[in-house]
Parts: C-alpha cells; structure tokens; sequence
C-alpha cells in the first residue's frame, strides 16, 4: 500500500509540475500577447499620426500656392504704384491750345489703360473720402477739426491707397476729423 501511495504521490507531483509548466506557458503567451496588442496600437497611432501631419502639409502647400497665385503680382503693383500717382499729377496740370490739349488727352488715354490693367489684377483703390478712419486702409498724417464732418471721420485724401484683392499694397495717407 504504500507504495501505492508513493506511486500516486508521484502522479501527483508530476500532474502539479505540468499544470505549474501549463499554467506559466499561458501566462507568457497572454504577456506576449499584451505586448503584441500594445505595439500594434502604438504603431496605429504613429501611422495615424503621421497621415495627420501629411494632411496638414498638404493643406498648407495648397494654401501657399493660392497664395502665390493670388498675390503674384504684388511686387509688380508696388513698382507701378508710384507710376500712376505721376500720371495723376500729370492730369491735373491745366493747358492751354490745341496741340495741348490733345496731348493731354493721349496721356488721359494712356492713364485710362494703365488704370484699366491694374484692375484685371485684383488691384482696386481704398475709398476714403468722408469714410469713417480705419487704420488697417489709412493712414493719418493729419487730424483738423472741421463741423461738417463727424468725429473720426476722414476729411481729405492727401495719397491714394491701393490694394491687391485683400491686401492692403499702401495705405491711404488721409486727413481726419478729430
């Protein structure tokens, strides 16, 4: 009988030894896999990272080139601004005789033309006589008090203002009201 017991008491140990070994493969498996789930959603986010961070560079390249396109021109218009205020100048001087004259009218002809391109490019003069002051469009070199025109109202333009679709090319050098 008792070696019977010892016979059982070996079964015994040897079942505990492979549950033991059972029991130890599992728990490696599970952190093994705990670990594969883990890089896997750390490698998602840095995939989904990375196609965020594309999405912003492309959006942001997109958006300089419309930029560039839209404002192409604007070194070009800065040149020619002072070009126009001399043709301005030019047509306030007042002749006399024919032969003037008409030469004042090619010059109005030639002013017109000008005027006319720079416009198909988006460029447009800031309005400002008797506008109310704003200092994104003007710039005030003067303030009078003057009782026909209301408080902060601008009252001369002393220099044109020119701007490009939206952007302000030179501010509109102006009088205002205080």
């Amino acid at each position: 009988m008792e070696e019977s017991k010892q016979q059982n008491q070996e079964i015994i140990d040897e079942t505990n030894e492979e549950n033991l070994t059972a029991d130890e493969e599992v728990v490696e498996e599970s952190s093994e896999l705990e670990q594969l789930r883990e890089e896997k959603e750390e490698a998602q986010n840095r995939l989904l990272r990375l196609q965020a961070d594309y999405d912003n560079f492309r959006r942001r390249t997109q958006k300089e080139r419309e930029a560039d396109r839209k404002y192409k021109s604007q070194s070009l218009v800065e040149e020619l601004i002072p070009v126009m205020d001399n043709f301005e100048r030019a047509l306030q001087v007042e002749v006399d005789g024919d032969a003037s004259q008409k030469f004042v009218e090619g010059i109005k002809m030639v002013y017109q033309q000008f005027h006319s391109a720079l416009e198909k490019e988006g460029v447009e003069e800031i309005a400002s006589q008797g506008e109310e002051f704003d200092p994104h469009l003007h710039q005030a070199v003067m303030q009078v008090e003057d009782e026909n025109f209301g408080s902060n109202i601008v009252v001369e333009e002393l220099q044109k203002g020119y701007r490009l679709n939206d952007r302000v090319i030179r501010p509109a050098m102006v009088k205002v009201n205080q």
